[in-house]
């Protein structure tokens, strides 16, 4: 997985919780079922494994990067694009 990949979130952390100033746990559940670009991917000191950070904003109504979410890889599924040939007669 690389950035500029298209992800689709397919669950939420079980360990992932809402507390008064940040949504999270609500933010993903919204995110659920939906398509993303990757935005980043860090691998933080310590951690054993990538997190993939989507840009969420705009599903609540602003613009997507005020609302960035970081994912393991196991909570997204690489979704692949394919682009329609446009045929054309010469």
């Amino acid at each position: 997985m690389e950035v500029g990949d298209t992800v689709i979130v397919t669950g939420v952390p079980p360990d992932v919780k809402d507390d008064e100033q940040l949504k999270t746990r609500s933010l993903l559940e919204k995110c659920v079922g939906r398509q993303f670009v990757v935005a980043g991917i860090e691998q933080p000191e310590g951690f054993p494994y990538r997190l993939i950070r989507l840009d969420a904003g705009h599903i609540v109504g602003e613009e997507s990067f005020k609302h960035s979410v970081w994912l393991e890889e196991d909570y997204v599924h690489s979704v692949v694009v394919r682009r329609s040939a446009v045929q054309g007669t010469c």
